[in-house]
């Protein structure tokens, strides 16, 4: 027969791995820097810069307690990872169901004629949105 004691520590590191893996899944904690490389489909303007094929989507919650712009997005290079960031905002903070996936959210680029402007993206496993901030391109 185990002793009570060993039944309790037993308890608790279970309870600790648990309670470790769920803060490793969370989507809303402070301080994290996320990111997800996807494949734009479509002409898609990110604040001055129209782009078409794979990026990377980086936030900075550290960045974003300290005003910086909290944003940025990378060309990606296959085999190679990031290169060249092309556009750097401060998102906008928007309330959101939880995403299970990496989303994206565009309009038609009526400005232009062609393409799209992203508007806003989430992270999956967060229930907090980054809007795009409007950006006028100059002729």
């Amino acid at each position: 027969m185990r002793s009570p004691s060993l039944v309790r520590i037993g308890a608790l590191v279970v309870a600790g791995v648990i309670l470790l893996a769920a803060l490793a899944v969370s989507g809303d904690r402070p301080g994290r820097r996320q990111w997800a490389a996807v494949y734009l489909h479509e002409k898609t303007l990110i604040g001055s810069t129209i782009v078409q094929g794979p990026v990377v989507f980086v936030h900075d919650e550290a960045k974003m307690a300290r005003g910086e712009p909290c944003t940025s997005v990378f060309l990606f290079e296959p085999g190679s990872g990031p290169s060249e960031e092309i556009a750097s905002f401060h998102c906008i903070p928007v309330p959101r169901p939880l995403a299970h996936r990496f989303s994206l959210t565009t309009q038609p680029n009526v400005e232009l004629g062609f393409g799209c402007v992203l508007t806003e993206y989430q992270f999956a496993g967060d229930t907090e949105g980054h809007g795009v901030p409007v950006s006028k391109i100059t002729h």
